[in-house]
């Protein structure tokens, strides 16, 4: 798959004139960037993506999502292996659990070329974002402006208002993981205060690779040390480290004048730190409101305010999400070793997997209101 040409290659010369103008300015080419500009194809406007690095370069994250929402985008030809079962681990026992529904890992470059094949005449850039200045993005090639400026950039929310919060005041999560040789059948969970008093450790299989890693709610605290020990328990190398942080609190996703979409509006599950599938849901439903500016249907004020409602609304999920990223580390290990047991158990997996999965279904990407088509061998 051919990923189209960045304006005058990766050198680093001024974008000037047209080149820096745009309908739409999408900072940020990854999962939730993709998905709003992906979103804007056959709109008619002239949409520009950048980011600082290539698309596909630069995977920061275990890079495994609902099967269901992979196809739903579209990107099936990215999976690498596809994973019905979850496995629970503690000191004191484990709980296997077949999902009703499954998970799959993916290949991160191929996943990312794929969505931006669907993304029409969008156009990319390779640029840095250091800040704004009202509609102008001030960037090291230069002011771009744009009357619909998105922010896509993580969690660092660069083009908000005032100084961002940094590590450890903020309110994020940090993950490492290496990427040995190896392999499995099931997405494995261990929760084992040895390792990380708050947080999980995880094993993703990926036809071949094997992706261990672990993630600390508390973000003083460091994870390198577990991510090696995990490692050593599983008996493979770690080795091709990659880590980043992630968020665990919503944050607004409309604010002066600016879209936000993926970490940078918190759109990111507390408790499983999931953002991949949140960043299609939520980057979709970003680009249909700037659809409906584009086509005259709205304001930019209204469908600011409208997609400020839209992830607003999810609060409640990401609260009960985050109550128990905050209970479960709390509770003796022998009950919730007990209660990771109850849950196994088909009825009660079946609920709890299916609420889950309902927070951000991929009969979203689905709905009358996508623009971009559903092969019929993609419906479920």
């Amino acid at each position: 798959m051919t990923v189209r040409a960045t304006l005058r290659g990766t050198e680093r010369t001024p974008l000037e004139g047209d080149e820096a103008r745009a309908d739409v300015l999408i900072c940020g080419a990854s999962f939730a960037g993709l998905a709003v500009a992906r979103e804007l194809a056959g709109a008619g406007a002239d949409v520009l993506v950048i980011d600082r690095y290539e698309i596909g370069e630069r995977q920061t994250s275990a890079c495994a999502a609902p099967t269901p929402w992979l196809h739903a985008m579209g990107v099936r030809d990215a999976i690498r292996q596809e994973l019905p079962c979850m496995a629970f681990h503690t000191p004191h026992g484990s709980a296997r659990f077949r999902l009703p529904w499954s998970w799959s890992s993916f290949d991160y470059r191929t996943l990312c070329r794929e969505l931006w094949a669907q993304c029409g005449d969008a156009r990319f850039a390779i640029a840095k974002v250091e800040r704004r200045q009202g509609d102008v993005v001030v960037t090291d090639r230069g002011e771009l402006t744009a009357p619909l400026i998105v922010d896509a950039l993580g969690w660092r929310r660069i083009l908000g208002p005032g100084e961002n919060v940094q590590p450890p005041e903020a309110r994020i999560s940090r993950g490492l993981e290496v990427h040995p040789d190896g392999g499995g059948v099931d997405l494995d969970v261990w929760i084992d205060r040895s390792l990380v008093r708050y947080g999980y450790a995880w094993s993703v299989p990926a036809a071949g690779e094997q992706r261990v890693g672990v993630g600390s709610y508390e973000p003083r605290h460091h994870v390198k040390e577990p991510t090696k020990e995990i490692a050593r328990r599983l008996e493979v190398d770690a080795v091709r480290y990659q880590g980043n942080w992630f968020p665990h609190a919503l944050r607004p996703a409309a604010e002066d004048g600016v879209f936000f979409a993926g970490d940078s509006a918190g759109h990111c599950f507390p408790l499983s730190g999931e953002g991949i599938r949140t960043a299609f849901y939520f980057g979709i439903a970003c680009g249909r409101e700037l659809r409906r500016v584009l086509a005259g249907e709205t304001t930019r004020a209204e469908a600011l305010a409208a997609y400020g409602r839209f992830s607003a609304s999810h609060t409640r999920a990401f609260g009960i999400a985050l109550r128990l990223q905050r209970l479960v580390p709390a509770l003796p290990p022998r009950l919730l070793t007990a209660l990771l047991a109850v849950i196994g158990r088909e009825r009660p997996c079946r609920r709890a997997f299916t609420w889950y999965l309902d927070q951000a279904h991929p009969r979203f990407a689905r709905s009358r209101t996508s623009h971009v088509p559903v092969r019929a061998d993609e419906r479920v």
